[in-house]
């Protein structure tokens, strides 16, 4: 029985093109910040990959900051002003939820998983010092698409020249377009092997003439923005992770059919299946979020990775630990459903002879627990 990856909202499949651009750069034995000939043939690898993330996103290339991993762009941009107040999702991911600051408050998001924009800027409007918003782009557990244009040109119509405004979009990039300039958003963060470049690298893309405190001192890398060597064969498989993303835009609408095939299956082995990601109009079209009340999240793992499916139970960034979702209780779900609600996401390398194997598996789980 040959297994089938069902997870890539945790993490990706490695790209071809950025085994290549791996092997590529491992060629490369200088270092990028070295003036000699083998400094200067990576230092020009490492460019051109930011080139690419920044046509991503819709940024100039000299406003990437390459990071360690997307929580550290996260935690780069909160921690450069520990003094200001901190207003969050009540969804977002704990790289922004978990990083200690002094004030916190969440915003409030509605049974559809989409954060509530009339509510959220009143609760910020009210508070008249100096602070950050942070809101994620795509939620990493639903698939449901956050109104970022609409929270920030509510917030640019305060008029509030202390306020950054910040966006994880981990789970957005190469799945949907983005343009930061247009959002009009202050920074953003992106994380590699979630478009199927390697584990290890991210980035901080800010708007033109920012400049944040250094998180990391030591060398001048990046601008002075990002102290240490640059992981060069890292980077460069995000840069050719994010030129193929770029390229496949326009075929998200075949990823979406998958996705219904896989949650009209569910439906039929088991009408007790309650989904969490069902937004259509909203949903981003690669992430399935579906429990079965009464049943444990991990039951359901255990039971997918015996049929040799890999699936997750809510965030796949806790040590591998399983428990319960704090977005599902942010929905207004109680804590049966916070416990057992599993995620299955799907990408660039889901075929249709694993997507009807993978149907045909998920059948056999999901149909055991019909009499509960």
């Amino acid at each position: 029985m040959s297994p089938i990856y069902l997870d890539y909202n945790a993490t990706a499949p490695l790209r071809p093109q950025a085994h290549a651009a791996v092997m590529a750069a491992m060629d490369h034995v200088g270092n990028a910040s070295s003036v000699h000939g083998f400094g200067r043939k990576a230092r020009a690898s490492v460019e051109a990959a930011r080139e690419h993330v920044a046509s991503l996103v819709g940024a100039r290339a000299r406003d990437v900051i390459f990071t360690g991993s997307g929580t550290e762009a996260n935690n780069h941009v909160l921690k450069a002003w520990p003094d200001r107040h901190l207003f969050v999702s009540a969804i977002e991911h704990d790289s922004i939820r978990d990083v200690e600051t002094h004030r916190q408050t969440l915003l409030p998001v509605g049974k559809d998983g989409r954060l509530d924009v009339e509510a959220s800027v009143q609760i910020i409007q009210a508070y008249s010092g100096p602070c950050v918003v942070a809101v994620m782009m795509v939620n990493n557990e639903t698939g449901i698409k956050q109104p970022v244009a609409e929270l920030v040109a509510s917030l640019r119509a305060l008029n509030r020249r202390d306020m950054h405004v910040h966006c994880d979009a981990v789970q957005a990039a190469g799945k949907m377009w983005i343009d930061l300039s247009t959002l009009d958003l202050d920074s953003l963060a992106l994380s590699a092997h979630k478009i199927g470049g390697l584990p290890g690298v991210g980035a901080l893309v800010h708007r033109p003439g920012l400049s944040l405190p250094r998180l990391l001192d030591g060398g001048g890398q990046e601008r002075r923005q990002r102290a240490g060597t640059e992981n060069i064969p890292g980077i460069a498989a995000f840069g050719a992770a994010a030129d193929q993303c770029l390229r496949e835009l326009g075929s998200m609408a075949q990823l979406k059919t998958q996705r219904n095939k896989l949650v009209a299956h569910i439906r039929a082995a088991n009408p007790r299946a309650l989904f969490l990601s069902e937004n259509n109009q909203y949903q981003l079209g690669t992430t399935i979020n579906v429990a079965l009340p009464g049943v444990k999240a991990e039951t359901l793992v255990m039971r997918a990775d015996l049929a040799g499916l890999a699936i997750s139970a809510g965030a796949a960034c806790s040590s591998g630990k399983v428990n319960f979702s704090p977005v599902a209780l942010a929905m207004g779900y109680d804590q049966s459903v916070a416990e057992g609600s599993v995620r299955l996401s799907i990408g660039w390398a889901t075929n249709e002879v694993e997507l009807v194997e993978a149907c045909h598996r998920l059948d056999g789980i999901f149909a055991k627990f019909t009499n509960l």
